[in-house]
């Protein structure tokens, strides 16, 4: 596929977005350039699905060298900025301005020599047991009763000093010594924030630069199912209801005794209940509820147990809010894993998973901010819209990605063979595109090198006799 001049919908949201930073500054938004620049790298998103440079160049037809591609990467373009505007963009097209925030961490596997990528570190593989090398993200998502957008997004780095002691910590338990002898469990750094201190900070910045949006609730797995992450984010939300999961063998009381999380739905059974699984197809699932006192807590929570039918361990949910229902919080709670599919888009179409090798914090961050852009562009795209209007589903990022490719392709092509001189312009396209695709050489054959003697040398043969009768 080549990339010729932007389509038409790219380059409306583009101007879009140079409008809302002009808005925002007071003062000019997007040089002439930029917008060319942005317009160009989010036809190549969609064309190459990567964030690579040289490939810009070869469907780009040499539009573009790499060095004035890194230059406008480089350039201060106020790209946080950047994406609240742009978030602003797609609400006001589809005039939806309230929903459900998500949080989510995922990882993006590194190599194992990485001195110029920021944020590397070792973390636990979710699809194996074991661990890998690579970058840590934590994700805010917005969904509303139209669309699902990455709104927020910030690299965890886990800090060296704790690492190193919990190492040390886990060989010397094993070793057996006694906790007097063992060093102390070093202090929080302030330079090396965690997953749930990250996670507030997205929803803070949400608030600050969104606050139009009205916020309904906030749904997280386990690793945010503290009470001082619910209670944080309900302040900085504005509103009560956060949703998250805990442990099986968390204390709770009731109003007898106290107990561990599933020996009280032991002796609680659930019942089945039919559960609308994100608004659409019903599921058969086994639900027991309560509202028990969660020591870790220090306070009442809405406790939910669900499984399905042939799950033998509950999954349990706690919410902040105890004047709702099972069911609503169970509805609510299944719409988090949209996020999984918003982050899985992000790394296969976005670009985000793929040739993403722009060293320093800097071009980390923007490469994931020109990810973000391209998906809001998508869902920007006339069918989506014409969709949404008609309160019909919107077409999935994959397929109307490969739609727009072909439309990429034809729209290059009606461009290049309009006029005259056809014989000529392919005479230009092949001496623009050969090279792009230099040919060289191989090392797998010996045309051009020396494949050495490969014959007997007569003045050895009575050594290699005298050899022979000895071992004999």
């Amino acid at each position: 596929m080549l990339v010729g001049k932007p389509l038409t919908f790219i380059t409306e949201y583009v101007e879009k977005l140079s409008t809302g930073l002009e808005q925002k500054q007071c003062k000019p938004g997007l040089t002439t350039g930029q917008k060319a620049w942005l317009s160009f790298c989010i036809m190549c998103i969609i064309v190459t699905e990567s964030v690579c440079w040289r490939k810009y160049v070869r469907v780009g037809l040499g539009q573009y060298s790499e060095a004035l591609l890194s230059y406008y990467f480089c350039c201060d373009m106020t790209w946080d900025l950047l994406v609240a505007v742009s978030i602003r963009v797609v609400l006001d097209s589809f005039r939806s301005y309230e929903g459900i925030l998500i949080i989510d961490d995922s990882g993006k596997k590194r190599s194992k020599v990485t001195t110029r990528i920021p944020f590397v570190h070792y973390y636990k593989d979710k699809e194996s047991t074991g661990t890998i090398r690579g970058q840590e993200t934590i994700f805010l998502v917005l969904v509303t009763p139209l669309t699902t957008i990455l709104v927020g997004y910030e690299f965890y780095q886990p800090d060296p000093d704790y690492t190193a002691w919990a190492k040390e910590e886990r060989r010397l338990k094993k070793l057996g010594t006694h906790k007097a002898l063992r060093s102390k469990k070093p202090a929080l750094n302030s330079d090396y924030p965690t997953k749930q201190q990250i996670a507030l900070k997205l929803l803070e910045t949400f608030r600050q630069d969104c606050s139009y949006v009205t916020i309904k609730l906030v749904l997280a797995d386990a690793l945010y199912g503290t009470a001082d992450f619910m209670s944080k984010a309900a302040l900085i939300t504005k509103q009560n209801q956060i949703i998250s999961q805990l442990r099986r063998n968390q204390k709770v009381h009731d109003k007898r005794r106290e107990w561990k999380l599933n020996e009280y739905f032991k002796a609680y059974p659930g019942v089945a209940r039919d559960i609308p699984i994100r608004g659409g197809e019903t599921k058969p699932m086994i639900v027991g509820s309560a509202r028990l006192y969660v020591e870790a807590h220090g306070c009442t929570r809405f406790v939910v147990a669900i499984r399905y039918p042939k799950q033998d361990e509950y999954r349990y949910l706690v919410a902040s809010d105890l004047s709702w229902r099972t069911d609503d919080i169970i509805k609510a709670y299944t719409i988090r894993w949209l996020v999984e599919t918003v982050i899985e888009d992000l790394k296969i179409y976005g670009g985000w998973g793929n040739a993403t090798k722009q060293p320093g914090i800097e071009g980390s961050r923007k490469v994931l901010i020109l990810s973000l852009l391209h998906d809001h562009c998508l869902i920007l795209h006339p069918e989506q819209q014409a969709r949404a209007t008609a309160k019909k589903p919107l077409y999935t990022i994959g397929s109307l990605q490969r739609h727009l490719q072909l439309e990429v392709f034809i729209v290059w092509l009606n461009d290049w063979l309009e006029g005259e001189g056809i014989s000529e312009k392919i005479t230009q396209l092949r001496e623009v595109i050969l090279p792009l695709a230099p040919l060289q050489k191989s090392s797998k054959h010996m045309s051009g090198r020396e494949l050495g003697r490969l014959e007997p040398t007569p003045g050895l043969q009575y050594r290699a006799l005298e050899v022979q009768v000895c071992a004999g």
